[in-house]
C-alpha cells in the first residue's frame, strides 16, 4: 500500500508506515497540532472577571445604587477570578500534576472550601460580618458559569485536534 517511510499528509496530521529495527510495520501517528493548556492567570476568562470585578469596584458601585451590584456581583467571579491563581500554585507545590483546564472535582471543592470559610466560619471570626445564603447560590452561579466556559474551550480545542 505504502511504501518504506512514504507520507502522506492531512490536514493538522502526518500519518505515516514505517519499519521498526525488528522489521515489523507499524503505523505511526503525530498530530502536529499543538494541544492547549489551561493558561491559568493568562485565562481569558480569568483576565475579563479581574477586569469585572475592578469595574464593578471603582465604577459601577459608587454610580449604581442596585443591589445586585453591592451584593453578589463580585461573588459570581469568586471562582473564576480566584480558581486560576490557587491551580497555579498547587502547580508549583507539585499538589496539581496537570496543566489542564480545571475539573469540576477542583471547582467544586474550592466552591465548597469558600463558601464555608467564607459564610460560616468568617462570620465567627469577624464580628462585624455575617454569613448569608445568598452569597453561596451567587458563588454557584459563578462556579456553574466558569465551568461551562472552561468545558467549552476545552471542547473546542479538542474537536480543533481532530477535525480532519
Amino acid at each position: 500500500m505504502y511504501g518504506r517511510g512514504r507520507r502522506y499528509f492531512k490536514t493538522g496530521y502526518v500519518n505515516f508506515f514505517a519499519e521498526s529495527r525488528s522489521g515489523s510495520w507499524f503505523w505511526a501517528h503525530h498530530p502536529c497540532v499543538v494541544v492547549k493548556r489551561f493558561r491559568y492567570v493568562g485565562d481569558p476568562l480569568f483576565l475579563i472577571c479581574c477586569a469585572l470585578y475592578a469595574t464593578n469596584r471603582w465604577v459601577i458601585k459608587p454610580h449604581v445604587h442596585l443591589p445586585f451590584f453591592h451584593g453578589w456581583f463580585n461573588d459570581v467571579l469568586l471562582i473564576p477570578c480566584a480558581l486560576p491563581p490557587l491551580l497555579l500554585m498547587q502547580r508549583w507545590l507539585g499538589l496539581r500534576t496537570h496543566d489542564g483546564w480545571p475539573t469540576l472535582g477542583e471547582i467544586a471543592a474550592h466552591l465548597v472550601g469558600w463558601s464555608v470559610l467564607f459564610e460560616w466560619i468568617g462570620p465567627h471570626i469577624m464580628r462585624h460580618t455575617t454569613g448569608d445564603i445568598w452569597d453561596v447560590v451567587a458563588y454557584a452561579a459563578g462556579a456553574m458559569m466558569a465551568f461551562l466556559w472552561w468545558r467549552l474551550r476545552e471542547f473546542r480545542n479538542a474537536t480543533a485536534r481532530h477535525e480532519f
